[in-house]
């Protein structure tokens, strides 16, 4: 690995000489190794990053993505940490080559400035919530001006609700894993939810909304913290930026931090949505962002919430009926505790929106 990531550095022409890396194991989809170079004035570090383009068949696209959006928040916000990615220098180029490289076997690779920082895959601290609020609703306003036709759709329909249940059910019906007959409680429920569910994606489309540029994986070890302050520094894991609605991060985000269980717990009483969790992260999220936002976008962020746990749940579900081709699993019916695990979260979501609801606008 030592003779790789040396070639990949000599291609971006880092400084100085090859010292050490470490593998970084937060992430179950891309490789990524912290590296550290010797120069005459210390030691720099980076990041260096193997993109899964199994997962993400279409890399360069979201290199172009990436590009553009740092550039543009280290151009409005030159004062702030921002992620940085190394460019190659191709000569005659114009604009200093491209931010990617391959080895040998044709891997797609990047590298990025290291930031030092800390990540909480999970939190109980509400100043830490609001702060992880914060640094996802300033990136939101941070790019409140940007052009998102410029970017591209790197997961078509990637929080298209109303294609995710579509898709369930067709699943179902065809039942290729032979479990749709197990899981007939379970389809009842998701018909039931299929309208308020699919509400504002379908306003969306409709152009109720205006499309933001969103980060489309927001939880909570996506934001860097300084390790003395715990103020955020940047939001990070940027492949899947592209144009959405901006309830869908909120959504995401608060179905992630507000969980009072694990994502794949099996005893579905102890799932439940924490009020305080989701005001801290409320008041971080929305605080930046009120003032960017028309009022519409303020009043579904709780529609966002739940529409987004919906969405997860079938996705869950729909891996189950086809027999786990996407997600993880630990054993045979893992998809379907998931399952069970967003539709119960999504439930209590809904039996709390009037309080949601009052939340958000005292804070909007």
């Amino acid at each position: 690995m030592q003779d790789i990531l040396t070639e990949i550095g000599r291609q971006f022409c880092l400084p100085g000489t090859f010292s050490s890396y470490d593998t970084v194991k937060n992430g179950n989809i891309n490789q990524t190794y912290k590296v550290t170079y010797r120069t005459d004035s210390g030691e720099k570090t980076y990041i260096f990053q193997k993109v899964n383009t199994h997962v993400f068949r279409n890399p360069e696209e979201i290199m172009e993505n990436i590009g553009r959006v740092t550039a543009h928040i280290r151009r409005k916000c030159p004062e702030r940490p921002t992620l940085f990615f190394h460019r190659t220098f191709l000569s005659g180029s114009p604009d200093g080559g491209v931010n990617f490289v391959h080895d040998a076997d044709g891997g797609f690779w990047r590298v990025m400035d290291y930031l030092d920082s800390v990540v909480f895959d999970s939190c109980d601290d509400p100043s830490v919530i609001r702060a992880a609020g914060k640094a996802f609703g300033e990136f939101q306003r941070q790019l409140s001006d940007f052009d998102g036709s410029l970017l591209h759709e790197t997961i078509p329909d990637f929080h298209n609700t109303r294609r995710r249940l579509d898709t369930l059910f067709a699943d179902a019906r065809r039942d290729i894993a032979g479990r749709t007959s197990d899981v007939l409680p379970e389809l009842r429920r998701f018909r039931t939810y299929y309208k308020e569910a699919t509400d504002l994606c379908d306003r969306f489309a409709a152009g109720k909304f205006p499309p933001r540029v969103t980060h489309n994986d927001t939880k909570a070890n996506n934001v860097l913290f300084d390790r003395k302050t715990l103020r955020p520094l940047a939001v990070i894991d940027l492949d899947t930026v592209m144009p959405g609605m901006a309830m869908y991060d909120f959504g995401d985000a608060v179905r992630f931090l507000a969980n009072t269980a694990a994502e794949d717990e099996p005893d579905t009483e102890k799932v439940s949505l924490d009020v305080g969790k989701f005001t801290a992260f409320a008041e971080g999220f929305i605080g930046e962002v009120k003032d960017s936002l028309t009022s519409e976008e303020i009043d579904g962020m709780v529609q966002g919430a739940f529409s987004v746990t919906v969405e997860l749940a079938a996705r869950f579900l729909d891996d189950y009926l086809t027999g786990d081709p996407y997600f993880r699993t630990d054993y045979p019916e893992h998809n379907l505790v998931r399952a069970h695990c967003q539709l119960r979260l999504a439930e209590d979501i809904l039996s709390k929106t009037p309080l949601l609801q009052q939340i958000v606008r005292k804070i909007g």
